[in-house]
């Protein structure tokens, strides 16, 4: 059973993310106490869950505990156990303070009585910083807009998917140091958000939309084999498998214009196609999953998650088996809405053996 209870139909009034995002609050329990009210997806082969939807309900949680006034602005998140999508998560939020300017939250993700998820969120009051600020903010580069019917062959680009993607080529990346690159992407709520979610839906949105594609950063610009053909039960695949049936069955010229596969991936799938090993030309992700997630929003009121983003990504450093990556999310006129820092375990698939 993946809900505590039966989910309601649909709501027709809202978008699919603000439907696959949905709490039901178990009031008659504990007023701080919530469950997702639709099943969570697990994307084919991963070890558990998508990640952004346990940081995105956990906002929503503690959204629902704190004064109309209030926005947040911090979330410190840590990735403790894979979610089962088979059992119900109980968003347990508890009130840490509630000051005039500030207000705390913490939120633990359970399953089963074990904590799956955490994560810190700090809020503040709207414009209790008086008249006179210290304002400045890194400026959007410039860069191709999105173009209709161009999303990616990914569940955000699936039709059915709650967000939708248009990934940019990689800046830099012939480069041979991966810390100059920057992978870049415009990503956006599938339809429209309710104005009744108000600007809590659009922040909910946006810490669901914010995993995307984000570790894999380092996959990315180390040119590391990404798509195994291969599930293993105790590690998790680093891209979607229906991606890689979709790859398989297009012609080299389809392939040159997916925008986020290089040429080094086109020999590697050519390989598959006539049935070689491809392993040796080239390492293979073995294990690639989140540690932590933390979330920095900077106009929390002053955005629209279902109008275009665009998101760059760089990682100053991997290593000892993990690595870091800043983002930072940019709303399509160019104002900075949110930074985004992530660390998670990267490991290759080592010659010989069965796991890692």
């Amino acid at each position: 059973m993946s809900t505590l209870i039966r989910p309601p139909p649909k709501d027709p009034s809202q978008s699919a993310i603000e439907n696959v995002l949905e709490l039901t609050q178990l009031s008659d329990i504990d007023p701080d106490l919530f469950t997702n009210t639709r099943p969570l997806w697990h994307p084919p082969g991963a070890r558990g869950i998508y990640g952004g939807a346990a940081i995105a309900q956990c906002l929503a949680a503690a959204q629902r505990t704190i004064p109309k006034d209030f926005t947040i602005h911090s979330m410190h998140c840590y990735f403790v156990l894979a979610g089962n999508s088979e059992i119900p998560i109980i968003y347990h939020v508890e009130r840490v303070r509630s000051g005039k300017s500030f207000a705390t939250r913490t939120v633990q993700a359970r399953q089963r009585g074990k904590v799956i998820f955490t994560t810190t969120m700090s809020f503040v009051r709207e414009n209790s910083g008086g008249e006179q600020r210290v304002e400045h903010s890194t400026e959007m580069p410039g860069i191709p807009g999105p173009v209709e019917g161009m999303d990616d062959l990914d569940y955000g680009g699936s039709p059915s998917g709650p967000f939708q993607s248009q990934r940019i080529e990689i800046l830099n990346n012939d480069s041979p140091h991966p810390h100059t690159k920057k992978t870049r992407q415009w990503i956006k709520a599938r339809g429209q958000i309710s104005p009744a979610g108000g600007h809590e839906a659009h922040l909910s949105a946006l810490a669901y939309m914010s995993d995307s594609y984000f570790i894999g950063t380092i996959a990315r610009v180390h040119k590391l084999w990404r798509y195994s053909a291969v599930r293993k039960s105790n590690t998790k695949s680093s891209i979607d498998e229906d991606v890689l049936k979709k790859l398989l069955a297009m012609d080299d010229e389809s392939l040159r214009r997916v925008k986020f596969m290089d040429q080094a991936d086109i020999e590697r799938l050519r390989k598959y196609k006539n049935g070689e090993n491809p392993s040796d030309d080239k390492p293979e992700i073995g294990m690639m999953v989140s540690l932590d997630h933390t979330i920095y929003f900077h106009n929390p009121r002053n955005f629209r998650a279902d109008d275009w983003m665009f998101t760059e990504m760089e990682t100053p450093w991997t290593g000892d088996g993990r690595g870091l990556v800043f983002q930072k999310i940019f709303s399509r006129d160019g104002k900075l809405i949110a930074t985004c820092v992530q660390e998670g375990v990267v490991r290759l698939r080592q010659r010989g053996d069965s796991k890692l």
